[in-house]
């Protein structure tokens, strides 16, 4: 007898790059309403330009105009999509802006080369769900709070005092994310950790994170929400 021939199931197909492109376009859209513009515009400047800079060096020359032209238009489909993607990031990171969770989901998603961060808060308030969290870099130790500042000053000044005593002279910075107005926005988060003084070697930087981490309590507490799988906020 002839044996059958089990069939195993398929894995689903992942959607190709282009409609992958297309889908976070259709979610940007859903919370962006000037990505239309911002995009065409993208693509329209360096076509203009590129057809200018060709009638200015080369005039008459039909071919180099084309050329000019046609490095113009890969110049805007480059810009088109580095404006989709930071669009489409703050737009992720509105969804899930002033839930508990959301500065860890930047640490783990979002943090530069040289930057080392937990998506877990060092110290967080049970009751608020207010929480600090760390970040190490060459920029020193950053300390970044995820609520209102008056609730979160006295944690951040005991993890303030946690660092000094571990990691000495290290500089240290507070950043504030939440309802303040001089707080950063969630989508800011990661860049303006990367315009930070540089402080620390590489070297320095992996043996103060070590250092923190030696003393680091465990919490508790449910990691960062992810922003590409967030629920998107009713009446937006």
């Amino acid at each position: 007898m002839a044996r059958s021939k089990e069939k195993t199931p398929r894995k689903p197909k992942e959607p190709g790059r282009l409609k992958q492109m297309w889908q976070v376009f259709q979610m940007t859209r859903r919370y962006d309403s000037n990505i239309v513009l911002f995009m065409v515009l993208g693509f329209l400047v360096p076509v203009a330009l590129g057809l200018a800079l060709g009638l200015i060096f080369n005039p008459g020359n039909g071919l180099t105009i084309t050329l000019w032209v046609i490095a113009g238009v890969l110049g805007g489909i480059l810009a088109m999509l580095i404006i989709l993607g930071r669009r489409a990031e703050k737009a992720a990171y509105s969804q899930i802006e002033g839930q508990p969770g959301a500065v860890g989901a930047v640490l783990r998603s979002s943090l530069k080369r040289g930057w080392v961060g937990s998506e877990m808060p060092v110290a967080v308030n049970g009751k608020t769900q207010d929480a600090v969290y760390r970040a190490v870099g060459r920029g020193g130790v950053v300390l970044i709070s995820e609520g209102p500042k008056t609730r979160t000053a006295r944690m951040v000044d005991e993890e303030r005092r946690k660092v000094t005593k571990v990691g000495g002279n290290v500089a240290i910075t507070v950043i504030s994310v939440g309802p303040d107005a001089d707080a950063v926005p969630l989508h800011k988060l990661a860049r303006r950790l990367t315009k930070l003084k540089t402080t620390l070697t590489k070297a320095e930087v992996v043996a103060v994170n070590n250092r923190l981490t030696s003393i680091a309590t465990k919490m508790p507490i449910p990691k960062g929400v992810d922003p590409m799988k967030a629920r998107p906020q009713r009446g937006k």
